[in-house]
């Protein structure tokens, strides 16, 4: 998993809050909603429905009694009427959507809700081995870049728990993932208008009452659904996140609960099982194998390891942690990328697995290390690395046995060979979601691509017919026309911001609440003559113009 690449228990009546913050009610609307295709009343809500919003309305824990920015008082009244629809309702709440919340709650007046189908916020648990760090430094978190001074930070969260000065101490520029996942369940079990344990149905626009439903069910300890709701909204966020990606020819055995064959998304759930295994076999060359990888070499008897590690890439290499490198994951090169021609941005996504899909250093040199310590003695670790392999098939090792044959090919040579082993982590990636089934009611308005792809604005919002006046946003489900950005833990306060900013434009603020700079990187990325790559880009067949490169 690279960090390049993100649920709690149903929210108090009021949420706790931050000192010197008012308490901001979080009303939840549980009244029976009827069925799918149900028919209307002239308001546009099913009949026997409240329509009531499930909800908070933002203030700012710095100044609780500021009016709100650009709204008029009375509309800044109307926000607060019970029954209003929202502002903003976000689906899912992973890092991205967490990040959204966390800056609207510094909105005055603006009414927002997320649901997620979990009962609580956990980040990647299966990954959160002991000494792991997250990719990105500790400002990349939730709203610093947007808003170094939001109460919501990884130093606010710090500062609660008494821990700033031994956190200073450490000199740490990375934190743990484990204490990455920490500080978002902090900001997520103080901040309102989260509610866990409900998932969402369906979307579908009321062009009547131009606005969004959203039908939830607010699910059980056991899964199963004890109530319905719906609430309207202006504006939809979508965070669903992505899912762990299991090639199609090793699914049976992923499948098959008798087979120790796991993805590395639930490394840690399956890790005393896998231990016991005599051999064991890590496939994917990306920072999840080398982590899993390293965690089963020192938890294993030196000369005694029985592991293999295979990669389909051509090498374990290190992920590109150049300085001028990372300003790909700058807001510049953001807009850079979207404003490229389609299949210019497909080809470029084809060749930049570099910048996000390879080895921190430090991972890559604590394996060699690791590896260099089992030699001391004069023999060599019962180990085997081997890049540039791919699995062509496999399956069970003989009848009535748990053992796993994989059958591989060099890509290089073209020779082939076998694997026998007693266990498979699978630390094969992750895949976005797909929206098209959340929002399936919403299609025929929705404008794509020549891949069938939804349309993205520069603003995170889908390209949607004009008579569907409300947005519908989304958050890392965009990497086709924002780079490879789209999943970066950096980026996350940016693209919030940069959400809230539009938002609050089309809602009748008179200012952004959240001024973003206009140059992020060194970097001019376009010979257009601008350096954010968006004055002068050339659109279709329209000519290119010969500019002059100048000195700052």
């Amino acid at each position: 998993m690279s960090d390049r690449t993100p649920e709690f228990p149903d929210p108090p009546r009021h949420a706790p809050t931050l000192p010197g913050q008012r308490p901001v009610p979080a009303v939840e609307s549980d009244a029976p909603r009827s069925p799918k295709g149900a028919s209307t009343g002239s308001a546009g809500s099913p009949t026997g429905s409240t329509g009531s919003p499930t909800g908070s309305t933002g203030s700012s824990p710095r100044s609780p009694a500021a009016p709100p920015k650009g709204r008029s008082e009375a509309s800044a009244r109307e926000a607060d009427v019970p029954g209003r629809p929202l502002d903003l309702v976000g689906i899912g709440i992973g890092p991205f959507n967490l990040s959204l919340a966390a800056l609207a709650h510094g909105v005055p007046g603006l009414r927002t809700a997320f649901y997620d189908r979990r009962p609580a916020f956990h980040w990647h648990p299966g990954l959160l081995i002991e000494g792991s760090t997250v990719q990105v430094p500790f400002l990349a978190d939730l709203v610093t870049l947007a808003d170094p001074a939001s109460p919501w930070s990884f130093l606010s969260h710090l500062r609660a728990g008494g821990r700033l000065f031994p956190f200073y101490v450490a000199e740490r520029f990375h934190i743990e993932r484990a204490e990455y996942d920490a500080y978002c369940r902090w900001v997520s079990e103080r901040l309102p208008g989260l509610h866990f344990g409900h998932q969402v149905d369906g979307v579908r626009w009321n062009p009547e009452r131009e606005l969004f439903e959203v039908d939830f069910s607010r699910t059980g300890a056991d899964g199963e659904a004890e109530s319905l709701g719906r609430v309207h909204a202006r504006n939809v966020v979508v965070g669903i996140g992505t899912e762990p990606y299991v090639p199609e020819r090793l699914r049976p055995l992923a499948e098959a609960p008798a087979v120790p064959v796991v993805h590395s998304a639930d490394y840690l759930a399956h890790r005393e099982r896998l231990l016991a295994a005599e051999h064991l076999t890590v496939i994917g060359s990306g920072q999840s194998g080398a982590e899993v990888f390293l965690d089963l070499l020192r938890a294993r008897p030196a000369g005694r390891e029985r592991l293999a590690w295979l990669g389909r890439t051509a090498a374990f290499a290190p992920m590109e942690h150049s300085k001028l490198g990372l300003e790909h994951f700058t807001p510049d090169y953001t807009r850079y990328f979207h404003g490229l021609p389609e299949p210019i941005r497909d080809e470029l996504l084809s060749r930049q697995s570099q910048l996000h899909q390879g080895i921190a250093p430090g991972t890559l040199a604590a394996i060699h290390d690791e590896l260099y310590r089992r030699t001391l003695d004069g023999g060599w670790p019962d180990v085997v690395l081997t890049p540039g392999v791919r699995i062509r098939t496999a399956g069970r090792f003989g009848s009535g046995t748990r053992r796993v044959e994989l059958h591989l090919e060099h890509l290089q040579q073209g020779t082939r060979s076998r694997v026998t082993t007693d266990g498979v982590v699978l630390a094969t990636g992750y895949r976005e979601r797909g929206v098209d089934d959340l929002l399936a009611s919403l299609d025929p308005y929705m404008r794509r691509d020549a891949s069938e792809r939804p349309r993205v604005d520069e603003q995170f919002r889908l390209v949607m017919d004009r008579g569907v006046t409300g947005a519908v946003y989304v958050q890392n489900a965009e990497r086709h026309t924002h780079g490879v950005g789209a999943p970066d833990l950096g980026l996350a306060a940016w693209r919030s911001a940069t959400i809230l900013n539009t938002l609050t434009k089309a809602g009748g603020w008179r200012e952004e609440p959240y001024p973003l700079p206009a140059r992020t990187a060194f970097t001019t990325f376009g010979l257009d003559g601008g350096a954010d790559g968006r004055r002068g880009r050339p659109a279709g067949g329209a000519p290119v113009r010969t500019v002059e490169l100048r000195h700052a």
